[in-house]
């Protein structure tokens, strides 16, 4: 969809906001790095810190569609974009690379103001094996705590892989969830948000899902339901794209887009 917009947002991206700081790490490994696109003119900037998918196996931070619509969106009207890596499976578990999340969302909390950026309007954004990891994270305060992540504003998980993950692993389902969360069942809940979520999430969630695909919908909506439920703030968006135009076309096509600027602009962002 929209070949010349996405075209244009990649101009956008990484020839007018060009990295301001490129393979920052965050942590010892060489995966724990991310990448910082500031405007000219940045004060007070808020910023929208993006995580990759993968299936928690494969991908990278500069992979196309991950950063570059986005960037180019919202970094026009002012925003910072963060772009992170995190350790992938073998090498770290699912749980791991939460950590991982965590200790990226850290840092630049902490580095904020050395880009003119505002570290409380962070906006923490996630797609598939990321988005799973990103509302891992919101659900799982102590795994912030131990990262030192302070609050940050919203949450956005844009069709995640794993909402419920005993409902995957007792269905049908693709074979590299065996490698990454294992076979026993006994440890399929640690890992799984919806399992996690037994208290309110301090930051609102935005949970995008594709109408496409016939299991995306309907555990986010359940999710979202649990947040509200719990006394939290969440919304699901069922967009009809799919599983890769939900994160390829953020930015770019306009309806979708501005779908997801409205709850943004709702919780004070940008």
């Amino acid at each position: 969809m929209y070949p010349i917009l996405r075209l244009i947002a990649w101009l956008i991206a990484f020839i007018v906001l060009p990295a301001a700081a490129a393979d920052v790490s965050y942590g010892p490994s060489r995966e724990q790095t991310l990448e910082v696109h500031v405007p000219a003119g940045a004060h007070d900037a808020p910023i929208l810190v993006m995580v990759h998918g993968g299936a928690w196996i494969v991908g990278d931070k500069d992979n196309p569609g991950v950063i570059d619509g986005k960037l180019a969106h919202w970094g026009s009207q002012g925003a910072i974009a963060v772009s992170v890596n995190y350790r992938l499976w073998p090498a770290a578990s699912p749980l791991e690379q939460a950590v991982d999340v965590a200790s990226a969302l850290a840092w630049v909390q902490r580095h904020a103001h050395e880009w003119h950026g505002d570290p409380s309007r962070i906006v923490l954004m996630g797609h598939s094996a990321g988005a799973h990891l990103v509302s891992l994270l919101a659900v799982s305060p102590d795994i912030g705590r131990q990262a030192g992540v302070a609050p940050w504003l919203a949450t956005v998980s844009l069709d995640s892989g794993a909402v419920d993950l005993p409902q995957i692993m007792n269905a049908p389902h693709a074979r590299f969830y065996d490698r990454v969360f294992g076979r026993d069942p006994a440890g399929w809940p640690a890992a799984s948000p919806l399992d996690r979520l037994v208290r309110a999430p301090a930051t609102p969630m935005l949970m995008v899902c594709s109408s496409a695909r016939a299991q995306s919908c309907g555990a986010n909506e359940r999710f979202a339901a649990k947040v509200n439920a719990l006394g939290g703030r969440a919304a699901t968006l069922p967009v009809a794209l799919d599983h890769m135009e939900i994160n390829r076309e953020l930015g770019v096509d306009p309806g979708y887009t501005r779908q997801v600027d409205a709850w943004l602009r709702a919780v004070g962002w940008p």
